[in-house]
């Protein structure tokens, strides 16, 4: 890996415990850490993994989390889903093993076959726009032609935001977008009004709304999950690891 994200711990701390370098080096959070002191999970977190394969991924997720990560200063609501996704490659690489089966399909014959990837191999991506003190983005809107400044949702933020769409009025459409591109534009040309905010997100051009999603997406550290392998027939096929059910399996 180009970077380790496992390290042995080594503070006056008397839980069995690893040191986990966090993708985004802390940076979008108040205490800035860069790694986090993470447990191990045991019999007991059995239970939560047995309900994930009919419960709600997310409450897993955050179950799983919440008792093993041990750093006061940093809740696991907080943390960006990239930082997430280590921490749970954390909880599955030291209780099970990197190895992760998967089953893809041979462009070239249309028949399925499995391979193994090794999940202690993964890299974290570079990104070249780094964001301030303060973990915002500055960027100018394509269309609009407007400087923006951006922040990541968290990952807690996310779910509330899902909860938010499940309670929404039967045949009505949820505003899903503009919920979030609440949470990430701070400011418009140097205006932080939440209600000044709000009117330029209604009149927001599409072709902006996506430019937004697909620079935080590029330039917020994360386990670069895709692998590229190479099928029976010899031709290539590239896929991404999904932290779903399937991500626990092994466990069962």
């Amino acid at each position: 890996m180009d970077e380790k994200l496992i390290q042995a711990g080594t503070e006056n701390f008397n839980l069995p415990h690893d040191v986990v370098q966090l993708p985004t080096g802390g940076v979008f959070y108040k205490s800035k850490k860069k790694s986090v002191k993470m447990g191990y999970l045991t019999a007991n977190d059995e239970n939560i993994l047995i309900n994930s394969i009919q419960g709600d991924r997310d409450n897993v997720v955050m179950s799983l989390i919440r008792g093993k990560l041990y750093e006061p200063e940093l809740r696991p609501d907080e943390l960006l889903e990239s930082d997430i996704e280590a921490l749970l490659l954390f909880l599955r690489n030291t209780s099970f093993g990197p190895e992760y089966k998967v089953s893809l399909t041979d462009p070239k014959t249309d028949k399925k076959f499995t391979t193994e990837i090794l999940l202690d191999e993964l890299n974290i991506k570079k990104t070249n726009v780094k964001p301030d003190e303060n973990g915002f983005f500055t960027t100018t809107l394509p269309k609009s032609n407007v400087t923006v400044k951006l922040r990541p949702i968290s990952y807690g933020e996310a779910m509330e935001i899902e909860k938010m769409v499940e309670q929404y009025p039967a045949g009505r459409v949820a505003p899903k977008i503009n919920w979030r591109l609440m949470k990430q534009i701070q400011e418009i040309n140097g205006d932080s009004d939440k209600g000044n905010i709000a009117k330029f997100i209604d009149s927001l051009p599409i072709a902006d709304s996506k430019y937004i999603r697909n620079f935080l997406k590029e330039n917020i550290p994360s386990l670069d999950l895709t692998k590229t392998i190479k099928a029976p027939s010899g031709e290539l096929v590239t896929t991404e690891i999904a932290f779903g059910v399937e991500f626990f399996r092994p466990f069962f």
